[in-house]
């Protein structure tokens, strides 16, 4: 690996002269690719951001002076330029290198963020420096569209005026996820553009560039100091930069322009993301090794550009990841009906606020561990007015090898505290259209959909559906009621083969509408001498512990055995592997369901239930007085 190899820690950059500097950034260029492209991750914002942290990390003498990235996953030069190389072949995989900056992996990584901003934590980290007697700078490395959030604003707002060490350097490169969205990336266009934004000045009658008002005037007003614009392929350039920078008192902003997916042919012609993020693809082309199979994404994607060409009330919303939650077909077909709000998820839950009171229904679509950048919002700007509003949370669940913060697994304990939403957990794709079909026809409050980053699956039918249930499973003289949320409704299937076979019937039951609970839920209970729930969340406060709330509420003295994800934060690995880890694959719910159903301590089954009515009985359908009939049905 030439120069890169002999690299142990970031201070011998400083002996490197213009050759080698060049060499090496060649060389880290060749390594992203060929790891990356083996195993997956952030490609086309790493190529961007070489020139960068190398020079970064020849000015500033980190950890002790720290060195923010935001979001983590342009850190992957920074962490082979702090020893990290050797561990690049594993990389967001189970117990090896995370693909954000991580704390546990080295001291010169502060934060474990994947989100934006770190502005926020550069002043509360350079606050604190001050309080202890020093006026060491921090640097926060900002990019990849985030500046278009508010949280960035707020920072800006008080740094201009806090006096603090800090250093922001914009990694400006038109996109977030794809091109950012707004007017600040037009003005950091015509910032970048100087003799272009003299030459309009003077067609306009405003003189000579000399007279004319300073272009970075937006970071200037609040106080800031600006350097730019800078290339930020420019070795020289860019160390000149924040070595003056180094040396100011207060906050100071570097603006540099780069070329998202630079020196990777691939992505600097990739218009839609420039390979933003991968999995396994081919390093020649930059396609995927293998055919990708359809996507919970996919089937989402279809059904709501079909309703969406039906319904033309309907509005797609998103935060800088319209491709990425499907959005893309909505936004060709109907351009005025699909807004990109930026990396801004508070804007476009208030927003989709404002579009419901104007009599349009909004369907905002972002990760799941993204909603909760935005839980203020759902829940009062969208919940207490009771606004029929959708929100579709992709990557629900167990994400992989994307690690703790993109986890979408505290969704359904965030939603389910918003009085008034309903919330749907799809099981397959065809429940994923009749579930969306319902949520953007309910008119009375807001609505959730949530599935996972998988491979859509096989159809699992119902037997039959009963107030708003559906029924998967019915063995005879059966103990047994799993409830399976969501995608682990064929799960909970297999495991109830396998448990029937071991003499443990099981009635297993897709709640369809998982939040608030269906409270005929309490009737098939009834039926039964052991409730097992199952979901990728929380344990705490997800659908299983809202169950056991209402059972107890109505009297129904069954035990519940809530299987979920425990209050921690999991670590990367691929979802399947974590599934199993926390006891939520096949072979683990059996084992778990037929632990429940026969203590150890007592080694006998569950004993049988005389004279209690199922409401599932073959292929008609009991209904007992106390429970509303389709009381859930939207």
């Amino acid at each position: 690996m030439g120069v890169l190899s002999s690299l142990t820690a970031p201070v011998q950059l400083r002996g490197l002269n213009a050759t080698e500097l060049a060499s090496l950034a060649a060389e880290i260029r060749e390594f992203l690719v060929t790891n990356v492209c083996r195993g997956g991750g952030h490609l086309g914002s790493n190529l961007g951001a070489v020139e960068i942290t190398i020079a970064l990390h020849r000015v500033f003498d980190s950890p002790h002076t720290p060195i923010l990235f935001d979001t983590g996953h342009q850190s992957y030069v920074h962490k082979l330029l702090t020893g990290r190389a050797a561990d690049f072949a594993t990389l967001r995989q189970a117990g090896g290198l995370s693909g954000y900056p991580s704390r546990a992996e080295s001291a010169h990584d502060f934060i474990e963020n994947s989100h934006a901003s770190t502005l926020s934590h550069a002043a509360g980290l350079s606050h604190a420096f001050e309080l202890a007697g020093e006026r060491r700078p921090v640097v926060a490395v900002v990019g990849d569209g985030s500046l278009t959030g508010g949280l960035a604003y707020e920072a800006l707002n008080n740094l201009g005026t806090a006096n603090r060490r800090v250093v922001v350097v914009l990694n400006d490169n038109g996109r977030s996820y794809a091109p950012s969205v707004g007017g600040l990336p037009h003005h950091l266009d015509r910032v970048a553009d100087r003799a272009g934004y003299a030459a309009l000045l003077a067609r306009l009658g405003g003189g000579a560039a000399a007279a004319a008002p300073d272009p970075a005037g937006v970071l200037t007003s609040l106080g800031l100091d600006y350097i730019g614009p800078v290339d930020g392929h420019d070795l020289a350039a860019l160390e000149a930069a924040f070595a003056d920078a180094a040396g100011r008192d207060g906050t100071t902003v570097v603006h540099c322009r780069t070329r998202k997916g630079l020196g990777f042919l691939p992505a600097e012609t990739d218009e839609a993301d420039r390979l933003h993020a991968v999995g396994k693809v081919e390093p020649s082309t930059g396609r995927p090794a293998t055919p990708p199979a359809a996507t919970w994404t996919d089937a989402f994607s279809a059904a709501l550009t079909d309703l969406a060409d039906r319904r033309p009330d309907l509005v797609a919303l998103s935060a800088a990841m319209v491709g990425p939650t499907g959005l893309g077909p909505v936004q060709t077909r109907h351009p005025l009906r699909c807004v990109d709000t930026g990396i801004a998820e508070q804007h476009a839950v208030a927003s989709a606020a404002g579009l419901a009171m104007g009599g349009a229904h909004p369907v905002v679509a972002v990760y799941a561990t993204f909603a909760g950048r935005a839980f203020d919002q759902i829940l009062l700007d969208v919940g207490l007015h009771r606004l029929p509003v959708t929100f579709v949370l992709d990557r629900a669940g167990i994400t992989g090898p994307d690690g703790p913060s993109h986890h979408g697994m505290w969704d359904l304990a965030l939603l389910g505290n918003v009085p008034g939403i309903r919330v749907a957990a799809p099981r397959d794709a065809q429940s994923l259209v009749e579930e969306l079909a319902e949520a953007v026809s309910h008119r009375t409050g807001p609505t959730a959909l949530r599935f996972p980053k998988a491979a859509v699956g096989e159809p699992v039918p119902a037997v039959e559906r009963w107030c708003g249930l559906d029924l998967l499973r019915a063995d005879a003289d059966a103990r047994v009621l799993v409830v399976a949320v969501g995608v682990m409704a064929a799960t909970a299937l297999q495991a109830a083969e396998l448990l029937a076979a071991d003499g443990v019937p099981c009635t297993v039951v897709d709640p369809r509408w998982v939040l608030p609970v269906n409270p005929a839920l309490a009737a098939v209970a009834a039926g039964h001498r052991l409730v097992v729930t199952v979901e990728d969340g929380v344990r705490a406060g997800g659908v299983g512990s809202r169950l056991a709330q209402l059972l107890a509420d109505r009297g129904v003295d069954v035990p519940v055995r809530n299987l979920g994800l425990p209050t921690e934060y999991v670590p990367h690995a691929e979802r399947a592997a974590l599934l199993t880890r926390f006891g939520l694959d096949a072979t683990g719910l059996a084992a778990t369901i037929a632990q429940a159903a026969a203590p150890p301590d007592s080694g006998a089954a569950l004993p049988a239930v005389p004279n209690l009515p199922a409401p599932f009985t073959g292929s008609s359908l009991a209904k007992p007085s106390s429970v509303v009939p389709g009381r859930l049905q939207l």
